[in-house]
C-alpha cells in the first residue's frame, strides 16, 4: 500500500492559478488526486501543467472575496465533480503600509480573504463531511507571520496568526468526527509577491543569511508538506501549523 497515494479522491484548492497554489495543484494531481482549481483568475496554465504531470484537474472560476461566492463555489464543485475530501485554503492576499497609516478598507480587504472565507469555506466542507457521514482533511495556507510580527503587514499578521488559531480550534472540535485540520506555514518563497525583495541586494542578502538552507522555497517545497498532510500517511496528525521555511524559525 502507497500510504502518500491519493488516488480516488477530490481535492478543492483556492488560489491555484500561480504560485504556491498552482504548485500544490501539480502535486496532489501527480499523487492520483482530481483536483478542483479554484479562482477568479484563467486556470489555464495551471490546467495544462496538471496534465503534462499525468494528473487531473478542472477549473472552477470564483471570486472567494466574499462568504456567499466562496460557499457558492464549494457547492457547484460538489454538484459538478462529487463530494470533495480535502479542502486547500490558499487564496490570500497582502495590502502594506505603517500601521500609522494604514486603511481600514485595506484591513477588511485582508481579513476577508485571509480568514473570514477561510473559515466559512472549512465550515461548509466540514458539514458536507459530517452529512455524508466522511472523514476528510483541511489544510490552511499560513505563513512565518503565524508565529512573527512582521512590519508593515498588519492585516496580514493578524489574518495569518488567526489562520493559526483557527486551524487549532478547528482541530479540536472536528477531529473526533474524522477531520484533520492542519496548516503550511511557508517561508521565503520565489513568487511573484516577492520579487522586489530579491531584487533589492540588502534585503536579498539579509534573508539568505538568515535560512539555514541558504536558498529561497520553490513552491514545489510547500506543495510536497501539503500533500503529506493530504494523504493517508498524516492520519494521526492534527491540529499543528507546520513551518516549510528552510529552517528561519529555529535560527
Amino acid at each position: 500500500m502507497n500510504r502518500f497515494s491519493l488516488d480516488g479522491t477530490r481535492a478543492f484548492v483556492t488560489g491555484a492559478n500561480t504560485g504556491i497554489g498552482q504548485a500544490i495543484a501539480i502535486d496532489l494531481a501527480a499523487h492520483g488526486c482530481h483536483v478542483i482549481a479554484v479562482g477568479r483568475s484563467s486556470m489555464d496554465d495551471t490546467l495544462a501543467k496538471v496534465a503534462r504531470a499525468g494528473g487531473k484537474a478542472d477549473a472552477l472560476k470564483a471570486d472567494l472575496g466574499t462568504v456567499a461566492a466562496a460557499r457558492a463555489a464549494f457547492a457547484e464543485a460538489e454538484k459538478a465533480f462529487g463530494q470533495i475530501d480535502t479542502l486547500v485554503n490558499n487564496a490570500g492576499i497582502i495590502r502594506r503600509a505603517d500601521s500609522l497609516e494604514f486603511s481600514e478598507e485595506d484591513w477588511d480587504a485582508v481579513m476577508d480573504i485571509n480568514l473570514k472565507v477561510v473559515f466559512f469555506l472549512s465550515q461548509a466542507f466540514a458539514k458536507s463531511r459530517v452529512g455524508a457521514g466522511q472523514g476528510g482533511s483541511i489544510i490552511n495556507i499560513a505563513s512565518l507571520l503565524s508565529f512573527q510580527g512582521g512590519i508593515r503587514v498588519p492585516s496580514y499578521t493578524a489574518s495569518k496568526s488567526g489562520v493559526g488559531g483557527l486551524t487549532r480550534i478547528l482541530s479540536n472540535e472536528w477531529s473526533a468526527k474524522g477531520i484533520t485540520v492542519n496548516a503550511v506555514a511557508p517561508g521565503y518563497v520565489v513568487s511573484n509577491n516577492t520579487t522586489d525583495l530579491r531584487n533589492d541586494p540588502e534585503r536579498n542578502k539579509a534573508i539568505l543569511d538568515r535560512i539555514p538552507l541558504g536558498r529561497w522555497a520553490d513552491p514545489e517545497d510547500i506543495a510536497g508538506a501539503v500533500t503529506y498532510l493530504a494523504s493517508p500517511a498524516s492520519r494521526y496528525v492534527t491540529g499543528i501549523t507546520l513551518p516549510v521555511d528552510g529552517g528561519w524559525l529555529g535560527r
